[in-house]
This record gives structure tokens, C-alpha cells and sequence, in this order.
């Protein structure tokens, strides 16, 4: 089945900006509705936002609308989350799903992920 790996996480000043990078291999990645969540210590995996196959479609959560930006290249099999005015609540641990399915924001309906990447926020 697909394999998703993360990249491009670190440590960013608060207003600063960071790209992160999810790579599938194993099956195409136009096979997948995709997905970004991202996890603080002792809280719920939360969704950020998520891609249609196509790339037509996108959504995203509450807390960085118009700050995160998801994009996919399928001829790369890449997925992107450009997240710019970063701010210390976005410190998490940063997760790349994969579902077959529709785009969605419920954590269950995403079979496949990613082993994560940590994003530090300074204030």
C-alpha cells in the first residue's frame, strides 16, 4: 500500500513561515483524498486541512484558515502545506494522511499515514 514520509518541519520565530512536504510511494498518489493533522502533547489529533484527488477541492480547519495553504503535484507524488503567520499554538507534531475516499475532516477515515514531523512555533 502507499507509503507517506513528512518533511520539513522544525523550529520558525512566530510570524514566520514553513513548508512541509509529504511524499507517497508504493501507489500513485491520485489514488488519495489527502490529508494534513498535526498533534500536541496529551491532546487529539487535529485536522488542518485536507485535498480533494484532483486538487479542485480543499478545506481547512478553523484555526489556520487563511493562514495554510494545502497543495498536490500527483506528477511528484507530493503533497505541500505552506503555512505562513506562524503562531506558537501551531506547535505539533505534524501528520500526512491518505484515504481513498472523499476529502474529509474526521481522523477515521483516514486508513494511511505518515510517521510525523514536529513544527516549533518561538514566540
Amino acid at each position: 500500500q502507499v507509503q507517506l514520509v513528512e518533511s520539513g518541519g522544525g523550529l520558525v520565530q512566530a510570524g514566520g513561515s514553513l513548508s512541509l512536504f509529504c511524499a507517497a510511494s508504493g501507489r500513485p498518489l491520485n489514488n488519495y483524498a489527502m490529508g494534513w493533522f498535526r498533534q500536541a502533547p496529551g491532546k487529539e489529533r487535529e485536522f488542518v486541512a485536507t485535498i480533494s484527488r484532483s486538487g479542485a477541492t480543499t478545506y481547512y480547519g478553523d484555526s489556520v484558515k487563511g493562514r495554510f495553504t494545502i497543495s498536490r503535484d500527483n506528477a511528484k507524488n507530493t503533497v505541500y502545506l505552506q503555512m505562513n503567520s506562524l503562531k506558537p499554538e501551531d506547535t505539533a507534531v505534524y501528520y500526512c494522511a491518505a484515504t481513498y475516499g472523499s476529502s474529509s475532516l474526521r481522523r477515521e477515515d483516514y486508513p494511511y499515514w505518515g510517521q510525523g514531523t514536529q513544527v516549533t512555533v518561538s514566540s
